[in-house]
């Protein structure tokens, strides 16, 4: 059985055939989904689908492409809402350098206020990072000197600098679709520097449909094609690979159950 760390079943392409989506992972062998929320007018629609489904979770979380719009979602507000039986993580948040679509400073004091709540509440970061890896490291570790909280890097796609550095403060590392695609070879490279017992698969679907579904939305049922690949690449029995990323997501996002 697999599973998807990292989707967004209420996005458009996935919400208006939802309980066909969710029938086509199953099918497939996905056991478990986590829902990303990204903005705050998502939270209700991305909980009530963790609600309605026994193996889809959710998380909390404003977009580093939405700090300007929320400035005013504090920590306590995150604590609050994190709360909720099927909420299991933080996020995703981070770091955003490529768009910049929200204000640098407002993005990195959004960061912290996500790692502020990851930390009170125990439960995982999930972070979104991108052209933005010295000021990721610099804000992690120093976040991590104040007190420990656990992370994970989602849709990685940074230098091998960056995986060494994440790993070297115990956090885990998500690969998706994209290291199935043909000019991916040096995430492909990197991912031979994951432990394999920080490793995750996701889809971050509807987005980045690995290959061979370049072109279509992707969905949860397509993480098996990542890992099919992955498996490949690492030398691994492809049962392998999705029982051992599928005990490190319930290894760090502890308030899931299987």
């Amino acid at each position: 059985m697999f599973v998807d760390s990292h989707c967004h079943l209420n996005y458009s392409g996935l919400a208006d055939r939802q309980q066909e989506v969710l029938a086509a992972a199953r099918a497939a062998g996905v056991s478990t989904m986590l829902n990303i929320s990204t903005r705050a007018s998502e939270w209700s629609a991305v909980l009530a689908t963790a609600e309605h489904e026994p193996d889809v979770w959710a998380s909390v979380g404003i977009h580093p492409h939405d700090a300007d719009t929320h400035a005013d979602v504090e920590t306590a507000l995150l604590v609050e809402r994190a709360e909720h039986p099927r909420v299991v993580g933080i996020g995703e948040t981070g770091l955003d350098f490529y768009y910049d679509k929200s204000d640098r400073d407002r993005q990195r004091a959004s960061f912290r206020r996500h790692i502020a709540a990851a930390r009170q509440t125990g439960l995982p970061l999930i972070v979104h990072t991108r052209e933005a890896e010295e000021d990721t490291k610099a804000i992690m570790a120093e976040e991590m000197g104040k007190g420990a909280f656990t992370a994970v890097i989602h849709c990685f796609t940074g230098s091998a600098d960056l995986a060494r550095a994440m790993l070297d403060l115990g956090f885990f590392i998500s690969l998706s679709g994209i290291v199935t695609f043909k000019n991916a070879g040096d995430l492909r490279r990197t991912a031979h520097l994951i432990p394999r017992d920080r490793l995750l698969i996701e889809t971050d679907s509807p987005f980045l449909a690995p290959v061979p579904h370049r072109g279509k939305p992707c969905e949860p049922a397509f993480v098996v094609d990542t890992a099919r690949m992955l498996a490949n690449e690492l030398d691994w029995d492809i049962e392998d690979l999705a029982a051992r990323t599928s005990a490190n997501f319930f290894n760090l996002f502890t308030k899931a159950t299987r």
